[in-house]
C-alpha cells in the first residue's frame, strides 16, 4: 500500500540516486537544482516548498513538492515528481499523484492543481494524463535550454470538480 508523508532530510540520498543519469536529472529538475549532479545540500531547497514522500511497504518509491503559484490556495503546482527506478511503470507514480491530489484537493481546499513536463519526458506525461491532467494551450510555449538543446515545456491541469467525477 503506497502512501504519502512530509519528506525527511535522510530522504535526499535515496531520492537524488533515482536520477541515474544527467538527461533524467534535467527533465525532473528543470536544472532549478542546480547542475547535475546536485549535493543533499542543494536538494535541501525543496523543504522551502511542501515536500512530500511515498513509500510502501519496501521504503520509499517516490517523491514530489507542491507549491501556490501565487498567494492564494485555489492552486497547488506539482514539482520535482519522481518515482524509484524499480517501481516505475507499476502504476506507483499513477497512486503517488492521486494521492497527492486527494491533499491538494482535501487538505488544503484548492480548487485545481497544475505542473509543467517537458515533451521529451513521455512517460511522465502520459502517467500524468492517466490521472486526469489536461494540457492548457499557452500562448507562449515555456522552453528551457538544457545540454545544448532546446526543451519544451507542457502545461498541465486537473481540477477539484472534475477529479471528483471521475473517482465515481
Amino acid at each position: 500500500m503506497i502512501r504519502i508523508r512530509p519528506y525527511k532530510d535522510s530522504d535526499a540520498d535515496t531520492i537524488l540516486s533515482w536520477c541515474q543519469d544527467e538527461k533524467a536529472f534535467y527533465q525532473w529538475s528543470a536544472g532549478v537544482l542546480g547542475n547535475y549532479p546536485i549535493t543533499q545540500s542543494e536538494f535541501s531547497f525543496v523543504t522551502s516548498l511542501m515536500p512530500l514522500t511515498a513509500f510502501d511497504e519496501t521504503g520509499n518509491i517516490g517523491f514530489f513538492t507542491l507549491r501556490t503559484p501565487d498567494e492564494s490556495l485555489d492552486e497547488l503546482r506539482f514539482g520535482f515528481v519522481i518515482v524509484a527506478p524499480h517501481k516505475r511503470g507499476k502504476g506507483c507514480g499513477k497512486t503517488m499523484l492521486r494521492l497527492g491530489l486527494k491533499y491538494a484537493f482535501g487538505i488544503y481546499g484548492a480548487k485545481k492543481a497544475s505542473l509543467g513536463v517537458f515533451e521529451n519526458n513521455l512517460p511522465a506525461y502520459y502517467c500524468y494524463k492517466s490521472v486526469g491532467f489536461k494540457d492548457v494551450a499557452l500562448d507562449t510555449t515555456e522552453k528551457y535550454y538544457v545540454m545544448g538543446e532546446e526543451w519544451k515545456c507542457k502545461e498541465m491541469v486537473i481540477d477539484n470538480i472534475q477529479l471528483c467525477f471521475e473517482d465515481n
